[in-house]
Parts: structure tokens; C-alpha cells; sequence
């Protein structure tokens, strides 16, 4: 597995991380099959085959159901053999999802998923965005509160998984240290933002590769290839999908 520097963070993440939503939410989802929540032991299973071929990145949010607490109790005894990222602002509670960016929900979001992933620090932070990227970024003071948490030492990087391309520009101009953008082979409108993430020394993960499973395996080579991506990161339980995705990703080297 190939392994690239995250910005300027100084964490190296493997080009293919591995999203959980399927782990704790099969609700509300975009997926092309339904599917059921894998049980502790398959679960389990799934993060030993990502050790095995090389990832390290795991991708989470309070938005996930039931993902990060789950993966808090799959995860106690091997804590430092993953980079965690999750997320502050959604959350979704009875089938639906409620927003909320405040200093104060923020914290208590990150506080929250420290108790649940049990660690006393995570390593990155994205603001989940509900697409006002830039009332977000300028005027509620949801980024400022995950750098001074940052400086706490509770938090590695903090930067937001955006819905625009100009709240990925903001975020870049108040110094976040990573984005969440969406590209695929036939989604390729962030390709430029993200390069120019890159110049910046800004990290950036990938979501929707593959076009939350209605892609091709084409389009993890292309997005790959692109300047500027750190890692993709792909949801799935299917252990063979794992395998599969990562021969795709070793096909680049």
C-alpha cells in the first residue's frame, strides 16, 4: 500500500482508507444495494483484513449511527495502529439528520467522540457540512473552535468536508489543515481545488470515489493519479471488495 504525507500535518495516510457508515447506519443512505449492519465479529474481521493490506486510515462521524462507538470497542487494544477521522455538526438520530455548527456543540461533538472511539486524542476533525460552507466558515466560529482544540492537543488536524468549492477555498485561507472533497471519474469539478490544496500544503481525503457505490473501479485509479489527493477513502463490509479495491490502488505504484 502506498502511503502519502497528509499536507503539512505530518501523518502519512495509506492511499486507500477504509469510511464505516456501513458499520453503524443503514438508514437514509445512497448506496445502490440495501445491506445489514455487519455483527462485532464480522466488523472485526473487515478491520483485519484493512490492517492486512496496508491501510491505516479509518473514517467515521457521529452521523454513522452507532459507528463510533463501535469501532471505540473494536479498536481499544490497537489504538495506534490507525489514523481516526471523524467529524462535528450532523448528527442523525431517528432516521434523520439535524445540523448544528455552534463553539459549544462542536466541543461537546469532539468530547463526545473521544469518549466513544476511547482515546484521548483524535487525529482528525471535519466539519460535516450542511452545504452553507461559507456561513459556517465566516460566521459561527465552527473551524476556529477545532483549531483551539487543536492546540489543546485533543485534535492532529481539523479542516471540513465541504459542499462548495469556494468553502474549500475559504477553509484553505484560515489555515485548515486538511479537506474532505468529492471527486470520481465522472465527478471531476473539485479537481482543481484540490490541487490547489495541495500546493498549499493542505491534506486532502477523497470521498465518493466511487460515487458511493455506483462507480467503476476505473474511477479509483483516476482519482488516484490526481495532484493533490492524500487518500480515498471507501466504505464497505465486504471483505472481497476490500481486497479488491486495494489491487486497485497497487496497480498505481
Amino acid at each position: 500500500m502506498e502511503y502519502r504525507p497528509l499536507g503539512d500535518t505530518g501523518m502519512k495516510v495509506s492511499l486507500l482508507g477504509l469510511g464505516t457508515v456501513k458499520f453503524g447506519r443503514n438508514q437514509g443512505v445512497n448506496y445502490p444495494e440495501a445491506f445489514t449492519i455487519p455483527d462485532p465479529a464480522s466488523a472485526a474481521a473487515l478491520l483485519d483484513v484493512a490492517r492486512e493490506i496496508g491501510i491505516n486510515l479509518l473514517d467515521t462521524a457521529p452521523a454513522y449511527g452507532t459507528s463510533e462507538e463501535r469501532l471505540g470497542n473494536l479498536l481499544k487494544n490497537s489504538r495506534t495502529d490507525w489514523l481516526l477521522s471523524t467529524k462535528v455538526g450532523e448528527e442523525f438520530v431517528d432516521g434523520s439528520s439535524s445540523f448544528d455548527f455552534t463553539p459549544e456543540q462542536t466541543e461537546f461533538s469532539v468530547r463526545r467522540s473521544l469518549t466513544r472511539l476511547q482515546t484521548d486524542y483524535l487525529d482528525i476533525v471535519f466539519i460535516h457540512s450542511d452545504g452553507n460552507d461559507l456561513e459556517i466558515l465566516d460566521r459561527l466560529g465552527t473551524l476556529q473552535t477545532l483549531q483551539a482544540l487543536k492546540q489543546a492537543g485533543l485534535i492532529r488536524a481539523v479542516g471540513i468536508s465541504h459542499k462548495t468549492i469556494a468553502g474549500a477555498q475559504r477553509a484553505i485561507e484560515m489555515g485548515a489543515d486538511v479537506l474532505m472533497a468529492t471527486l470520481n471519474i465522472e465527478t471531476t469539478a473539485e479537481a482543481e481545488i484540490i490541487k490547489a490544496a495541495g500546493r498549499a500544503k493542505c491534506g486532502v481525503l477523497v470521498k465518493k470515489a466511487l460515487a458511493s457505490g455506483h462507480g467503476s473501479l476505473a474511477s479509483l485509479r483516476y482519482v488516484g493519479r490526481q495532484d493533490g489527493v492524500c487518500s480515498m477513502v471507501v466504505g464497505t463490509i465486504n471483505p472481497d471488495h476490500l481486497r479488491e479495491n486495494a489491487r486497485i490502488i497497487e496497480s498505481l505504484s
